[in-house]
């Protein structure tokens, strides 16, 4: 490391999006805390910062997805759609960072490369692309969960050959717009960003190729203009409103007089279509995951659902061979993240629409000319856009060199898959918190609702440290067992893990196999870390000294899969 250190802070955070914003103000603002951040963008928003890509949308509806500790925050706030936009998003994030004098904390254009735990100070050193070294007593991991992108490079032979211009989905330029208009485009995936992007390529491109391997799951979004009576109806009574979303099962108030809580296999055909039917039209994944409580951990009741999608798929599509390879047959509707749309299988309507499966004919490479296929088949390409995802929930933090007690490397230490207590901490790296990362709801619930809820539980965790005259708090080993077992029984129990999905790292060569989220509800985990927190830190070893976990059978059995939405689910007025 460098020699060159600057003036040591009570806590650093990495990354400037949702966590890193709250996580200033929360230990700024209302603990009195010195903290400093480090964001590798030249802006705030994070993982929105980063994915501009034409079409980026958030799939969680707008009143849903923002910030909820701040009542005046919310009120002056105006969404203008149903489900908000990229650059609405960005916006949003910039006017808090701006509200709330947020970017005097955070050092942009910067990536943090390396953090270092030293026993003898109790005191994390944090080096930076510059050279420098930071320290602090608290580090704060704030890098998202879909923010370490794969590279084209890894997966395909010939990308530097290729003589058009090419885009990642997740890295699109910021400083100059990517024009579609007249150009033969290729785009590689058919996950939820390809999803989005390919309805507006097609509008203005000459000829748009999709190369398929896995076609995925999609609903409608049944996006419109945001209703203003609607808005300001459900801002007169937010706060009550914010309370039902830290108590569900996926961080979004639902009704629970509007789920059938038997199966779907308990009635007849007519009326589970009518259900489905009912759900398509409202729009959003939430919804159709919701129409009856079995649908992710029974396979039978799940096939219902999924073939009144594939269903759908048919009756949009015209041609029958392109509809049929549209069709998942493969998962489970709702075990890879159920995509949001907005007229995307309408896209393939288009005459200058084709779709190209690469299962059985992969991708050979790349060439100056376009792209070759394993058969020798050629595509003439302009552009290539490579919407082939990220390696999720793990590849943030292994970007980082983080070292913990004894020098042990938090990538070896997790070979096998991810180990923490509470999806919060892992044991032997002390100090660090990890917000919305593996084994929390994260990924599996509305993002805010869940960033907000680790925020909250760290911020009063370190306060404990520090009023009880301590210098440390790490996750017992003991403990962190504990959690590892319970997430993966609650995982197992339903059909999560039957998909390869970047939930399960199917999506990275070598990863472990692993179901890295918490199944269990965002209500129930909320209740769970609350009661660790009130019982003394239960697990948690504060200086040397700890409370021990009670019998894990108890402490955690409790909370099923999110499926039984409706034990857990607080009445409202809609579905979102």
């Amino acid at each position: 490391m460098s020699e060159v250190v600057t003036e040591d802070a009570d806590a650093i955070i990495v990354g400037a999006g949702f966590t890193g914003l709250y996580a200033i103000y929360k230990l700024r603002d209302q603990m009195g805390l010195s903290v400093r951040a480090f964001e590798r963008g030249d802006g705030v928003g994070g993982t929105w910062f980063w994915n501009r890509y034409p079409g980026a949308r958030c799939d969680v509806e707008s009143l849903e997805y923002s910030y909820s500790f701040s009542p005046e925050l919310e009120q002056e706030w105006e969404w203008t759609e149903r489900y908000p936009t990229q650059p609405e998003i960005e916006r949003y994030l910039n006017h808090v960072a701006d509200r709330f004098d947020l970017r005097r904390e955070i050092q942009f254009e910067t990536t943090v490369v390396a953090a270092t735990w030293d026993d003898a100070s109790h005191r994390w050193t944090v080096e930076t692309d510059d050279g420098r070294r930071h320290r602090a007593q608290f580090l704060v991991m704030g890098v998202g969960c879909l923010s370490s992108k794969l590279d084209p490079r890894d997966m395909f032979e010939g990308v530097d050959a290729f003589g058009g211009e090419w885009h990642h989905t997740g890295a699109w330029p910021k400083d100059h717009a990517v024009s579609f208009e007249g150009k033969r485009v290729g785009v590689i995936g058919t996950g939820s960003t390809a999803i989005q992007l390919i309805p507006q390529a097609a509008k203005t491109a000459d000829h748009v190729y999709v190369f398929q391997r896995t076609p995925n799951f999609s609903v409608p979004a049944q996006n419109g203009p945001m209703d203003p009576e609607f808005q300001k109806a459900l801002k007169a009574r937010y706060r009550e409103h914010r309370k039902a979303a830290k108590e569900s099962a996926f961080g979004v108030p639902v009704v629970v007089e509007d789920i059938n809580a038997g199966s779907a296999l308990a009635v007849a055909e007519e009326e589970r279509r009518r259900e489905y039917e009912e759900a398509w039209q409202l729009g959003g994944g939430a919804t159709m995951l919701l129409a009856f409580a079995d649908l992710l951990v029974d396979e039978n009741a799940n096939e219902t659902v999924s073939e009144f999608v594939r269903s759908k798929i048919r009756e949009i599509v015209k041609d029958p061979k392109v509809a049929e390879r549209l069709c998942p047959t493969d998962h489970p509707l709702g075990t890879k993240r159920i995509c949001v749309d907005i007229e995307y299988y309408q896209t393939y309507n288009r005459d200058n629409v084709t779709l190209v499966p690469i299962r059985e004919n992969p991708i050979a490479k790349l060439t100056p000319a376009g792209l070759q296929l394993q058969d020798g088949q050629q595509f003439e390409l302009d552009m290539i856009v490579f919407a082939i995802g990220f390696d999720a929930m793990t590849g943030p933090l292994f970007d980082i060199d983080i070292r913990g007690r004894g020098g042990e490397l938090l990538r070896e230490r997790w070979a096998d898959g991810p180990r923490t207590y509470l999806g919060l901490t892992t044991h032997g790296f002390p100090n660090m918190f990890i917000v919305t990362g593996p084994q929390s709801p994260s990924v599996l619930s509305n993002m805010v609702v869940s960033i907000e809820q680790h925020v909250d539980w760290l911020t009063d965790a370190i306060k404990h440290v520090r009023e009880s005259g301590h210098e440390t708090i790490e996750a017992s080993l003991e403990a962190q067992e504990a959690w590892v077992a319970h997430v993966d029984e609650v995982g197992n129990s339903t059909l999560f893990p039957r998909a390869n999905s970047w939930y399960t790292g199917a999506n990275v060569p070598g990863k472990p196999r692993v179901f890295t989220p918490y199944v269990g509800g965002v209500g129930p985990y909320w209740q769970t870390i609350c009661g660790v927190a009130e019982k003394g830190y239960e697990g948690f070893v504060v200086n040397g000294t700890g409370s021990a976990l009670g019998d894990p059978e108890t402490e955690f059995a409790a909370h099923g899969p999110a499926a039984t939405v409706g034990d857990t689910s607080p009445a409202e007025e809609e579905i979102a």
